[in-house]
């Protein structure tokens, strides 16, 4: 499995685990939606508050397990590092987000103005290492 393989599986599936790393090391998991922009960069919205914004500072390193709606298989694992991005640059990708898993929004007004009430930043995920590699 390749980045490009990862990229087109993420596009049609949305449903992922998302992992970052606790101070102590350990995972901290958390379910997400995550999408594939116009450019290929995966991306996931989030809280500023959020606990995994908070790893993510520290630590950009993450694990997703993107999964199928039946939640069996096929899934994929990626790993790679994460870039926070902050309103006000963060709304041009969140609103691309939205396009991407769930269509065209009723409002985009109101969209906006929820994602800077919510505190939404945008996680763009490199995509480093794509499994799994081996079946058993």
């Amino acid at each position: 499995m390749d980045a490009e393989t990862a990229r087109e599986f993420a596009s049609q599936h949305h449903h992922a685990v998302f992992a970052t790393r606790r101070r102590d090391g350990s995972p901290q998991m958390s379910p997400v939606a995550v999408a594939v922009d116009p450019d290929g960069q995966l991306t996931v919205s989030s809280r500023e508050t959020a606990v995994k914004v908070r790893n993510l500072r520290r630590d950009p390193n993450y694990d997703l397990v993107v999964l199928t709606n039946s939640f069996f298989p096929p899934w994929i694992s990626i790993r790679g590092t994460a870039e926070v991005v902050a309103l006000p640059e963060a709304l041009p990708g969140l609103v691309q987000y939205y396009r991407d898993v769930s269509g065209e929004h009723s409002n985009w007004d109101e969209y906006r103005a929820a994602m800077v009430q919510e505190r939404r930043v945008l996680l763009r995920l490199s995509i480093d290492e794509v499994g799994p590699k081996v079946s058993g």
